[in-house]
Formats: structure tokens, C-alpha cells, sequence
């Protein structure tokens, strides 16, 4: 398995474009096209939120019922959540307008919103996006990064990546893009993440790849502990590449799975990165957990924890707080037993073991908080099992970015 360059656009038969649609921002890129020149399957995960956004239930009929998908729009700026009628309408003129230029049936055009909850999307504007995606569709890399910078809202960088991988003596490319900064938090999704690929694969183990997946991935992630209305991951999968299709567990799937988790854990860890205000990475290891279960449990309590987050930003190895986290994470251990250290570029150090702080250097534990990805590496010593949790530190620019958000 390999990094190449490029995201969506990187596996063969898809297309991409971003333009400016005025949907709510000005002057920039806020619609988005992925599209795939061949029929595809496809499978999803969405927002365990009760609330959830008219795209979302949109796109679950579709990959459950549809026989084959072909196209994403995508939309920034408003949610078209808790729209009522008129936002399903709004997912039905979006995808019959894509369907008719596309040349595609309306059935095989998934939608995806994001921005702020409660407005309207204008149906003219949205219509007149989908025109200009559909004459802007391109193949290559920077059709691609157009698209991902037109689904960013509060994000700060685009967030995109592809790998190859050799399945069945032919190389498969899985591409994937992603935004997300705030209202970030694990229940699936924690944001929108578009996947494409020209492996052959089946419906039910493309499905069953992706759920399996996102349970160490997108699961994984915090930012501020809200999980959004409108949080979802698709995957297309269009066989391009030409490998024997993937219908059952074996070597190939296993391969198809490594390749993916490699994508997915990359795009979340991009987003935690990401998060608003945020000034460093802020990772969770543990390792020695008696059931993995329990090391997610435990690594998301740590990465979820407001005050350690603080701490992060304030680069102050603060370890009772991340105790603290650890202890009422609802997991069951001998906090006698339990070993921290802070590590980074900066290198490592160890500051708590045997129910005590260890003899360690403020200094140097400032040095090695002061990088930008700093990780708490949490060691139970009971039993074989790892997990790890990514966020971010928590900072003042957090507040002035979400008291603002709807103006």
C-alpha cells in the first residue's frame, strides 16, 4: 500500500468539481460534485443524532433501497436541517436536477449539507450550482481539491488523501476527502466524508467494511462533544480497477480493509487536528486495557475531557486531570496500576505510575506539550488490548468562533 497524490478523483472513473454558488458565503466555493462514470455501489454511515438533517435521511433510503448510486452533491453553508417539507423537497430537486444533467436517474444522486441549522437552501441557487458542477466535472487532482475545499465551513485546510493497494494482482485506489472543526464528537459520524473507489466489491461487504471501520476511525474523534444533525460518510465503489470482485472475507477484503482504516484514521485525524481554535493535535493511546471495549472507552473519556483539553492548550501536564477522565469513563481498573506519560517530537516522559506523580521536569513536560500533536499514552496492565482517541486542545479562539457562527 502506497500514498499517492490526490482524494476523491484519485481512483479511475470519478470525476469532481467545486464552484461558487452563493448558497450562503460569498466569494468562495460552497458546492460540491462527486460523480463516477460508472454505476456504483454504495454504502453509509450517519449521525446517531435523534435530529437529523433532511440529507440524511435522504441518503439512508438510498443506499439501503437504490440498486446502484452514481453522484454526491454536496452543499456548504446551511444545513438543511430541521427544514421540514421543504428541505426533503429540496433533496429531491437537488437530485432530479443532477440526475437530468447527469444523465443518471434521481435515485442514484445522494445529497449531503452542511452549515448552520434551521434556514432554508434557496432552490435556485442550489439548481444553478448543479449546473455549474456538472459543466465543471473533471477527472485529476485539482478537480478534486476543488471539491474538498468547497465543503469546508469552519475548516481551516482541505482535507483529502488516496492510496493504492494491489488486490487481486491489479491496483486499487481507495480516495477519500472530509470536512469537520466543530461539532465534533464520536456516535458517527462527526462530520461529511466522501470515499470512492475502483475496487470491485460487493454491496453487503462494502457495508460491512465501512461499519466495522468507523468503530477505530471517525468514532474516534472529539472536538466538543456535540454530534451533529447532519454527520455522514459515503462510500462509492465502482470496480474500475478490475480485480475479482470482493464477496467474502479472505485475503483480498482484509487488504481492502488495511487500505481503507489507513484512509479513514487519516482524514479523522485531520479533522481532530483541525477543530476550531485549535492549536495542536491531542491523541489518547491506551494500551494493557482488559477488553477494547474498554480502551475506547477509556481513550475518548481522556480526548472528551474539557479541563485536560485545557490543559493541552495551556501546554501544563496537568495528569490529575486526565486520571480524573479516566475515572469516570464508566471502565472498571486499579488506578494503582495505571501508568501515564506525555509524548511528542519533543520526546517522552513518564508522570504518573504506582498511584503517585513520578519525579519528572515541569520544563521539559512543557517542552514536550508545546508540539503540535501531543499524545497521552495510558498503559492498564490488564490485559492485551489497544485503542486510540483524537481531539484537540481547547482554546479561546473556540468561543469566538461559535458565538458568532450563525452571523
Amino acid at each position: 500500500m502506497k500514498q499517492i497524490e490526490g482524494g476523491v478523483t484519485a481512483a479511475k472513473g470519478f470525476q469532481a468539481a467545486g464552484v461558487e454558488a452563493g448558497i450562503k458565503y460569498q466569494n468562495r466555493r460552497d458546492m460540491a460534485l462527486i460523480y463516477s462514470t460508472r454505476p456504483c455501489a454504495a454504502a453509509g454511515t450517519f449521525t446517531s443524532n435523534v435530529v437529523k438533517a433532511a440529507p440524511v435521511l435522504w441518503d439512508k433510503e438510498l443506499v439501503e433501497n437504490s440498486p446502484f448510486v452514481q453522484a454526491v452533491i454536496i452543499n456548504s453553508g446551511i444545513a438543511n436541517a430541521c427544514t421540514g417539507k421543504q428541505g426533503m423537497d429540496c433533496c429531491k430537486t437537488e437530485s432530479r436536477c443532477a440526475g437530468e444533467l447527469l444523465g443518471i436517474p434521481e435515485s442514484a444522486v445522494l445529497v449531503a449539507s452542511t452549515g448552520v441549522i434551521g434556514m432554508q437552501i434557496p432552490t435556485e441557487r442550489i439548481t444553478d450550482g448543479i449546473r455549474k458542477l456538472a459543466a465543471a466535472k473533471a477527472e485529476g487532482p485539482e478537480a478534486g481539491l476543488d471539491a474538498a475545499k468547497a465543503i469546508m465551513t469552519t475548516d481551516t485546510v482541505p482535507k483529502q488523501i488516496a492510496v493504492e493497494v494491489e488486490l487481486d494482482g491489479k491496483t486499487v485506489t481507495i480516495g477519500g476527502m472530509c470536512k469537520g472543526s466543530g461539532m465534533i464528537h464520536p456516535n458517527m459520524c462527526t462530520m461529511l466524508g466522501f470515499l470512492t473507489t475502483d475496487a470491485a466489491i460487493s454491496k453487503e461487504m462494502l457495508r460491512r467494511a465501512l461499519r466495522a471501520d468507523v468503530a477505530d476511525s471517525f468514532n474516534m474523534i472529539s472536538v466538543d462533544g456535540d454530534t451533529s444533525t447532519n454527520d455522514t460518510l459515503l462510500i462509492l465503489a465502482n470496480g474500475l480497477a478490475g480485480n475479482r470482485e470482493i464477496t467474502a472475507e479472505g485475503e483480498d477484503y482484509d487488504r481492502f480493509c488495511e487500505a481503507l482504516h489507513f484512509v479513514t484514521v487519516y482524514l479523522a485525524r485531520k479533522m481532530a487536528g483541525d477543530g476550531e481554535g485549535a492549536t495542536a493535535l491531542f491523541e489518547t493511546k491506551v494500551i494493557g486495557a482488559a477488553s477494547r471495549e474498554d480502551a475506547r472507552t477509556l481513550a475518548k473519556s481522556v480526548i472528551c475531557s474539557s479541563l485536560t483539553k485545557a490543559a493541552i492548550f495551556g501546554h501544563d501536564a496537568n495528569w490529575g486531570r486526565i486520571l480524573c477522565a479516566l475515572g469516570y469513563s464508566g471502565a472498571q481498573f486499579d488506578p494503582e496500576n495505571v501508568d501515564l506519560y506525555f509524548q511528542s517530537t519533543g520526546g517522552s516522559i513518564h508522570i504518573y505510575g504506582n498511584g503517585t506523580a513520578c519525579d519528572y521536569s515541569e520544563e521539559e513536560a512543557t517542552r514536550i506539550l508545546s508540539a503540535p500533536e501531543v499524545t497521552v499514552l495510558v498503559d492498564m496492565h490488564m490485559g492485551e488490548a489497544q485503542a486510540a482517541a483524537w481531539g484537540c486542545d481547547l482554546s479561546y479562539d473556540y468561543v469566538k468562533i461559535n458565538a458568532d457562527y450563525r452571523s
